[in-house]
């Protein structure tokens, strides 16, 4: 119970003095009500140095040691407004995040622009959160000139990953203070189901060819025919199409074959094993997919109330691969 409340506490503190927001879209601005800055530990040591070398200097009545302490503190004070300066009044937005599958690391795109005279330098980027290692990357932004850096993020489960939160901090020119501030980007990265390492042979199904166009019977050639989509890159006539300014309108050609059996390959969720967890049917799936497209043969895909005829490429294994990391059935 203490510690729920401290916890509590602690996130009340933290939304109050920190200014803690939601996922903020579109371009956010680091106003200087969002920035905020401390002394270091070398900072700490510098003002002890500072207060050391004044005492002296009373007790002695140094000139000299006037002049150097307060020489020194204004260099301090010059390392603040530098430090603070360097942070404050930039521009953030998110960038994009391709999908991985689960297990994988999913990388974040951040934009940093400076719409301002002067540079930025050595700002330091990382996701902060329960779980997460505190990897961070450094940034340094031109003049009037925008900066983009990748962050990473270990993904445990399929669906949708928001990106946690980031903190930015800097430490220049001396290190004696830092600046940092907080932004939780409105971004998010698609996780696939993890694809079965030891999945059986992919489901062909053989049928009687009705169009004369099934994969046995390549011995029976019966010429060519106009390209269509899905057709293998194997059957492709290259003779002909060597022939052909496809630049200038000529069309694909595939070969053409007489009889034998069709091959049909069909993903269908229903047809696994319902004595399988569901996350190992999807994972099933998610092979499969692989599989075809990697061996070039079109496959039609259902999963539930999704359904897409046979294809082949990447907008069709997209679509697959995103129903199932979506896929909130049984």
């Amino acid at each position: 119970m203490f510690s729920a409340a401290k916890k509590a506490y602690r996130n009340w503190t933290n939304q109050w003095l920190f200014q803690l927001r939601d996922a903020e879209p579109g371009e956010v601005f680091l106003k200087q009500r969002r920035v905020f800055i401390m002394p270091t530990k070398a900072g700490l040591a510098f003002g002890a140095t500072l207060v050391v070398l004044f005492i002296g200097s009373v007790n002695y009545t140094l000139s000299l040691g006037f002049v150097l302490t307060f020489l020194i503190a204004s260099c301090g004070v010059v390392d603040m407004h530098l430090t603070f300066r360097n942070m404050a009044h930039l521009y953030l937005r998110a960038g994009q995040a391709l999908p991985v599958f689960a297990g994988e690391e999913a990388q974040f795109e951040l934009h940093l622009i400076n719409r301002y005279k002067y540079g930025r330098y050595a700002i330091w980027l990382g996701f902060i959160g329960d779980g997460i290692a505190p990897l961070e990357q450094a940034a340094d932004i031109a003049p009037n000139a925008t900066g983009a850096v990748n962050l990473h993020v270990a993904s445990s489960q399929r669906g949708w990953l928001r990106a946690p939160r980031v903190r930015l901090q800097t430490r220049f020119p001396l290190g004696l203070l830092r600046a940092w501030s907080y932004w939780l980007p409105d971004a998010k990265a698609l996780v696939y189901p993890y694809p079965e390492e030891y999945a059986p042979p992919l489901p062909m199904l053989g049928l009687e060819s009705q169009d004369g166009q099934g994969q046995a019977g390549h011995e029976d050639f019966a010429g060519v025919r106009a390209y269509q989509a899905g057709d293998s890159m194997k059957q492709l006539a290259w003779r002909q199409i060597a022939r052909i300014d496809v630049q200038d309108g000529g069309a694909l050609v595939t070969k053409h074959f007489e009889g034998g059996a069709k091959s049909e390959l069909r993903l269908d969720f229903a047809q696994l094993p319902r004595t399988m967890d569901l996350e190992m049917r999807l994972s099933r799936m998610t092979r499969w997919v692989l599989e075809a497209e990697q061996q070039g043969l079109p496959y039609s895909f259902r999963l539930g109330d999704t359904e897409f005829a046979a294809a082949l490429g990447p907008a069709h294994q997209s679509a697959c691969l995103r129903a199932l990391a979506l896929y909130e059935g049984h």
